[in-house]
């Protein structure tokens, strides 16, 4: 079986976005699709030809996770996006906010602050599979640091290929822009 690259043409005209940076963002995305194919096609055949004690497939066993983890982030990252910005008042994700932040401003503010942090990565809000608990996180690398069994609410990348080439080192108005864009009912549904 063959991950297929979703297309997200539907993104193109998100104010804030252009085009061009929408694009090449995209092809990025698609790379890691070919790539994450390629790494279990290999390891695949490797196996087949009792090729695992190699360090070859050790480093094509590591290099999974950041090839399928680039690929499955950038999903949720656009599936994030295409919204309007609007939040329903009282939906079920804005009462938990409040119920684990003390408000719906104080998990923006903390999750905000997490994107404006130094450094390149991703902003992500978890659900804790088991507690059911909300938490910002920042994610350094995409095969690293990903709480075990949560699952992502919102997702942003602030790896500068997402803002640099509309809004340069002005990571806060990208921040801004993001927002404006969350579809916020697809970040609902992936609520437990």
């Amino acid at each position: 079986m063959s991950y297929t690259a979703k297309d997200y043409a539907r993104l193109v005209g998100m104010t804030g976005f252009s085009e061009e940076m929408l694009k090449n963002h995209f092809t990025l995305y698609q790379g890691y699709v070919t790539n994450t194919n390629k790494v279990l096609d290999t390891l695949e055949q490797m196996l087949k030809d009792d090729k695992t004690a190699t360090p070859e497939f050790s480093e094509l066993k590591r290099r999974l996770g950041w090839e399928f983890n680039g690929m499955r982030l950038h999903e949720y990252y656009f599936d994030t996006l295409g919204g309007n910005g609007a939040v329903a008042n009282n939906s079920r994700l804005e009462r938990k906010k409040i119920e684990d932040f003390g408000s719906v401003e104080a998990w923006e503010k903390d999750f905000r602050a997490a994107g404006a942090m130094r450094g390149i990565g991703w902003v992500v809000l978890y659900q804790d599979n088991i507690s059911g608990r909300l938490f910002n996180c920042w994610i350094n690398e995409h095969d690293a640091g990903h709480p075990a069994g949560c699952i992502p609410i919102v997702v942003m990348d602030v790896f500068e290929h997402a803002f640099m080439l509309d809004y340069g080192l002005k990571r806060a108005d990208y921040i801004e822009a993001f927002f404006k864009n969350i579809d916020w009912n697809a970040v609902e549904d992936r609520l437990k």
